[in-house]
């Protein structure tokens, strides 16, 4: 755009005064520079918006589809129990089918150390915890059952 404008300037400057009394093309050829940037502003603009749709609506239906898969129900493999080893070793017990399997769990590894015979009866003492939310409440002496 700087270039346009430097040379219509330097055209109307290398005019005569008599042809630029009698001539008013040169203004004339002014708003059409500023229309053409005004018009790829615009569609820079609409092209951007279409991109950001595009992006959310493909967000949108990718969730969708995760949601519709299978949700943790019919699995096969559980994880019974764990222990933590160290800052990066760790005990896992793991139940496949009927079978429980203790592995060992290092960076870069995982290693079967014992397949169990009979499996490992874990007392089932665990209470429910309760939502972010509901704890968050709580906290803050606001319980939503008080409010009943």
């Amino acid at each position: 755009m700087k270039k346009v404008l430097g040379a219509l300037l330097g055209a109307v400057l290398a005019m005569p005064i008599s042809v630029l009394a009698a001539e008013p093309v040169a203004t004339a050829a002014v708003p059409a520079v500023s229309s053409g940037v005004a018009g790829q502003l615009t569609q820079l603009v609409f092209g951007l918006l279409l991109v950001l749709g595009l992006i959310f609506l493909l967000a949108w239906l990718l969730r969708r589809v995760q949601q519709a898969g299978p949700a943790g129900k019919g699995q096969v493999i559980e994880i019974v129990g764990s222990r933590a080893l160290g800052p990066r070793d760790r005990l896992m017990l793991v139940q496949v089918g009927n079978e429980q399997i203790l592995l060992g769990l290092s960076p870069g590894s995982i290693t079967a150390l014992h397949v169990l015979k009979e499996p490992v009866q874990v007392p089932s003492t665990e209470k429910p915890t309760p939502e972010f939310a509901q704890r968050l409440l709580e906290m803050l002496g606001k319980d939503q059952k008080d409010k009943k």
